[in-house]
């Protein structure tokens, strides 16, 4: 008992991923109805040339990778960029970075929470949808309770399902514009260029608007650093994810979109209603259709539910671990779990999803507007902290066996297209308000880790020993 005891205030997570679990996490656990659904809107917003804004975000994502893994390959973290920020910027930094992603993916269970319960209750309409978004929080917080194995598993399947629906959604779709299904006529290369106002109908301006629109839905990538940590080999498995990364957004982004901006008109009417999905496959002849995309979303939502619970509960302990948070947050359960940090993180969520039924509207879009620019913050400080860090590992004579691409330029570059794209939403209307609300909520946040950091003073960021040396493995 008392060895159990002892276990459960240690502070230690299991190494309960396996490679398996890891890998699939990486390839599809964060896509949630963002790219079945949400896709048709950005669409519907930029035409065709919403190809460009996906190419933009994807690369944005693919560099951003290459400098995390850097850092993670060298010093795999539960807290990932956080820890690092805290390390290359200061205590404030990895203090203000990590509330403000953990705010992020508490909003994202809501979110998913009300895609889920919209799909039951067309399903069921004699329960309400709140008490089904309710009851998926609850069932998903049972999975988060137990070891991350179970976590694992659990997603692993979740993630699998995806790439399934999204392969066989792109398989089908080629056979269309191959002419291979003649029950209909593809148009193909002719819709994105020529038809309906050609490829960029609303102007460059949409682009810019559809790739706001489209890094909420890419943000997530980043987490399996941090999902990695708890496997027994956290360096390779980071490498092998972020190399990944590239193929991953040019098949399950680009290919998918490109397949249905070849099938559906950008200015269909129903695209931005039912989803880019679902549409697609009815102009396909594919019966059934909303049943199917019904399904894929129903467990895309579970999945990113799921993910977002795991993610924000990992933060927290972080957060707890460096003095950050309180401190019954960094408590682990005889199986290695931050079971109070799950329990918190998802109370707050399924508090907000009440709110989005029982309070004003404005309120739930006001809390939501917060997060819209954070992952752009997150990416910046993901650089700064690369650019920083890289020098004090040569320093410390740290091996650096995976590294950022044509270093410092390609980092700098980085740097300045989020800071321009932070200044395109602050003067653009229908975004302005997600930046502000966002940069409000960051500030007030690094006032607070300032006050923190002057009370308790600066001490370095934690990183257990047996996490360094696992860094260091050469080979990756």
């Amino acid at each position: 008992m008392n060895s159990l005891n002892s276990k459960e205030s240690s502070g230690q997570l299991a190494q309960g991923f396996k490679p398996r679990h890891v890998t699939m996490l990486s390839i599809a656990g964060i896509i949630g109805a963002g790219l079945f659904v949400g896709s048709g809107h950005a669409i519907a917003a930029a035409g065709p040339a919403v190809l460009l804004a996906y190419l933009f975000s994807g690369l944005l994502v693919v560099l951003v990778m290459r400098m995390l893994g850097e850092m993670a390959v060298a010093r795999p973290d539960t807290g990932s960029f956080s820890t690092y920020a805290d390390q290359a910027i200061g205590r404030w930094a990895g203090f203000t970075i990590g509330w403000l992603y953990w705010w992020f993916w508490v909003l994202v269970i809501p979110i998913e929470a009300l895609a889920a319960g919209h799909v039951l209750n067309q399903w069921f309409p004699q329960v309400d949808a709140w008490l089904f978004a309710l009851v998926s929080i609850i069932l998903l917080v049972i999975t988060n309770l137990f070891s991350v194995s179970k976590y694992g598993e659990f997603e692993f399947w979740f993630a699998m399902a995806k790439v399934v629906a999204i392969i066989g959604f792109i398989g089908v779709g080629f056979a269309v514009l191959m002419g291979w299904i003649p029950e209909r006529e593809a148009s193909g290369l002719s819709r994105l260029m020529e038809e309906h106002g050609g490829f960029a109908p609303n102007g460059l301006s949409a682009v810019v608007g559809a790739f706001i629109t489209i890094m909420f839905s890419f943000i997530g990538t980043e987490a399996v650093t941090i999902a990695a940590a708890e496997s027994d080999n956290p360096a390779q498995n980071i490498a092998k994810a972020t190399r990944s990364v590239i193929w991953r957004i040019g098949v399950f982004y680009l290919l998918s979109i490109f397949v249905v901006i070849s099938v559906v008109p950008w200015n269909d009417p129903l695209l931005a209603s039912v989803g880019s999905y679902q549409r697609a496959l009815e102009l396909m002849n594919v019966p059934h259709a909303k049943f199917m995309v019904d399904v894929v979303v129903l467990i895309a939502v579970a999945s990113c539910m799921n993910s977002s619970i795991y993610i924000a509960s990992r933060m927290l302990f972080s957060l707890g671990l460096r003095g950050d948070a309180p401190h019954a947050l960094k408590v682990t359960s005889g199986a290695g779990v931050p079971r109070a940090a799950v329990i918190a993180s998802s109370v707050i969520g399924a508090g907000v999803t009440l709110l989005s039924y029982f309070m004003p509207a404005g309120l739930f879009q006001f809390l939501l507007a917060s997060s819209g620019a954070i992952a752009l913050l997150v990416y910046l400080v993901i650089a700064v902290s690369q650019l920083r860090m890289r020098r004090m590992l040569l320093r410390q004579n740290v091996e650096l066996t995976f590294r950022m691409w044509l270093f410092p330029w390609l980092t700098y570059l980085v740097m300045a297209f989020i800071c321009a794209a932070l200044a395109v939403m602050m003067v653009t209307p229908e975004h302005r308000l997600e930046v502000t609300s966002t940069i409000g909520l960051a500030l007030a946040i690094s006032f607070i880790g300032l006050v923190t950091t002057r009370q308790h003073g600066q001490p370095n960021a934690s990183v257990p020993a047996k996490q360094n040396a696992r860094g260091t493995a050469s080979g990756v």
